[in-house]
């Protein structure tokens, strides 16, 4: 395998298991709940997502902090002093912070380790969807790529990462802003799910509606049969907010459509979850434009 480390933080939603089979670090993120700061680990140590997502039925709110640049380089720099390069893959600087903390940190260790290769790619992307771009750069270091190609590839695949999301409960998109109070309102009477996706500056947007749950799910899978670039041959990743269920459904869905036979389900962890709510259900694949 080629010598450089590959990092993400934890907005990716990678899974634990996946974490080691992929060989990744991951620098976790901050929530706070309840009165008490918290950090978002790929194995749940500080909270799992089941007590989470129960503190949000329940009426708690949830805030996230962003990595800050002392983050990155406690977490980046001991690669670069023990002779190895290392290419960090970010969360969307469309809905953190992070991404700039990284760039900082970058210079700053540019200068001191000049020898040393610090790349950072802004992925864009968000959740299972960032995980995704991750996964599609750990399998090209495997296959022996070197540090530039597989940034190279990211860089210019990241707009092909698409990322469709639906809510259930309109009440935590109106707190961010996503939706009106009206809009909120009247969606939550009449049953109006909103299918939101990530768009090319990393922004999580409003596309359009679906009348009813089961509608919304499958708004997530049409708009894969619209942009997917040989979805049976991908492996396809979803996430969900303690609605597993709902997920599967759409892992169904969309193995009986394409043909995919690889897909992976985890949760939408703390970071997302606190904006989206419970009931999200996110669909992630590559596709010729988001």
């Amino acid at each position: 395998m080629s010598n450089y480390i590959l990092i993400t933080d934890s907005s990716a939603d990678l899974t634990e298991r996946m974490v080691k089979e992929l060989d990744v670090e991951v620098l976790p993120l901050t929530f706070t709940i309840k009165g008490k700061s918290r950090q978002n680990w790929p194995d749940n140590r500080d909270m799992s997502p089941k007590a989470f997502y129960k503190l949000l039925r329940e009426g708690e709110m949830a805030t996230t902090a962003a990595v800050n640049v002392a983050d990155v380089i406690e977490k980046v720099e001991p690669y670069l002093k023990d002779g190895q390069d290392v290419l960090m893959l970010s969360f969307s600087s469309g809905l953190s912070a992070t991404c700039n903390s990284a760039q900082i940190a970058a210079q700053e260790l540019g200068e001191k380790y000049p020898e040393r290769k610090f790349f950072v790619v802004d992925t864009l992307c968000a959740s299972l969807g960032q995980g995704l771009l991750v996964w599609h750069a750990a399998q090209r270091r495997a296959a022996g790529e070197s540090i530039e190609a597989v940034r190279a590839w990211t860089e210019e695949h990241k707009l092909n990462l698409c990322h469709w999301f639906t809510v259930d409960d309109l009440h935590f998109l109106k707190r961010g802003g996503r939706v009106s109070a009206a809009t909120a309102m009247v969606g939550t009477m009449l049953s109006i799910k909103p299918v939101l996706h990530v768009d090319d500056e990393g922004h999580l947007i409003k596309v359009g509606t679906a009348r009813g749950r089961k509608a919304s799910l499958r708004a997530l899978v049409d708009h894969m049969a619209q942009t997917a670039i040989d979805p049976g041959e991908q492996t396809i990743f979803i996430s969900h907010g303690d609605c597993e269920e709902d997920a599967k459904a759409v892992a169904e869905d969309v193995k009986a459509r394409f043909g995919v036979k690889t897909v992976v389900i985890n949760n939408v962890g703390p970071v997302i979850g606190a904006h989206s709510g419970p009931g999200t259900v996110a669909l992630f694949f590559l596709g010729t434009s988001r």
